[in-house]
């Protein structure tokens, strides 16, 4: 009779340990910040949440070294969001929170998203000939090879013109020259994609500056303006303006409650491979996690992932002296670095770019 009652007793004690050590388990893995919705900061003032880095487990002594780091490789902003709230935000060798500081060819990436937002309203679409908005000898091609090339081309890096010219930066027709058929050729070629500003200003019927800030800027709260230089077409911001447009791309397009770019098929497109000649390339906007890659002024294939020390989906607006913006769906996480070169001029990626992403991993930031 003994043994027939502590059977129950005991069914009852491993059903409680069972119960207690799978109900530990299932509330210590959730992570109460990347649970909840995104946080967007208010757009009229300079309110923006914070989250204490020790909060969210990040190895303070670590960190303390990525200062020192960071200090040491000349940036000037680095700021990191979770979930869209504030982690860290630190400013270097007087650089302040108000200051400005240029984008480089990490505002190709808000090209391409302005772009995506002209075709959702209807002014352009990307399988149309660039000549229909540039004009007819836009280039130094016969009109027949000129009307192969289409705004999507020029938003891939395939439009086939040369690059290895004296001035790739110059968008004059004579330095526009017949290199490949488009789509053939992957090459990170400044002037096609400098002059989607005239194809969008013709396609909408307003300056780039006015297009840009009335979709963008003025909807998100950013502050800072586009100025010519040269023939290039540079944006200028203070970082946390760079963060809000990162926060924008980690929401895909959204804002808060306001869509502004409601396109998710043209999201989707800009963030993962546009071509198969360079995989680690989407619209205007650098890939991770591809398995090889291409970078700018090279026709070489290098078979590794872009940053091997960050995560598979990260995916970067990266500018000429690491001005980085990077967004990691995955871990809700947007980080920004703006400064001077941290190794040597660069068009886009650097070693800082893996040593950087090392660090982080490190810290246990993912």
């Amino acid at each position: 009779m003994q043994k027939m009652f502590q059977s129950p007793r005991i069914s009852i004690i491993v059903l409680l340990v069972f119960c207690t050590i799978s109900c530990t388990k299932k509330y210590t893995t959730i992570d109460p910040i990347t649970e909840m919705p995104l946080y967007f900061p208010s757009t009229t003032s300079e309110v923006w949440d914070h989250i204490p880095a020790s909060y969210l487990g990040w190895k303070e002594p670590i960190l303390n070294n990525l200062y020192t780091y960071l200090e040491s490789k000349g940036t000037k902003a680095f700021i990191v969001l979770k979930n869209g709230k504030l982690v860290i935000e630190k400013y270097f060798g007087g650089f302040g929170i108000t200051d400005n500081w240029y984008w480089a060819s990490a505002g190709k990436t808000m090209t391409a998203f302005l772009v995506g937002i002209a075709e959702q309203e209807g002014k352009l679409k990307l399988q149309q000939r660039s000549s229909l908005f540039l004009g007819t000898g836009w280039t130094s091609l016969p009109a027949a090879q000129e009307d192969q090339i289409t705004i999507e081309h020029q938003l891939t890096m395939t439009t086939g013109l040369d690059d290895g010219i004296t001035d790739a930066d110059c968008t004059l027709p004579q330095y526009l020259k017949y290199k490949a058929s488009p789509g053939s050729r992957w090459a990170y070629h400044n002037a096609p994609y400098t002059l989607l500003d005239k194809v969008i200003e013709a396609a909408t019927g307003q300056s780039f500056n006015q297009y840009f800030s009335t979709h963008i800027k003025n909807v998100i709260g950013m502050n800072g303006i586009w100025a010519k230089e040269g023939y290039n077409n540079v944006y200028y911001s203070n970082a946390r303006s760079m963060a809000r447009f990162g926060l924008l791309l980690l929401a895909g397009g959204k804002w808060n409650r306001t869509a502004v770019l409601g396109d998710t098929s043209y999201i989707r497109k800009q963030v993962n491979s546009s071509q198969p000649l360079n995989p680690s390339y989407g619209y205007l906007t650098w890939l991770n996690g591809k398995g090889n890659y291409m970078l700018p002024t090279l026709q070489t294939i290098f078979r590794t992932n872009l940053i091997p020390n960050a995560p598979a989906d990260l995916f970067a607006a990266l500018g000429k002296n690491d001005q980085k913006l990077y967004v990691v769906p995955s871990e809700k996480l947007v980080i920004i670095r703006m400064g001077e070169s941290a190794n040597q001029p660069t068009q886009a990626l650097s070693s800082f770019d893996n040593e950087l992403w090392g660090l982080l991993k490190d810290a246990g930031v993912f």
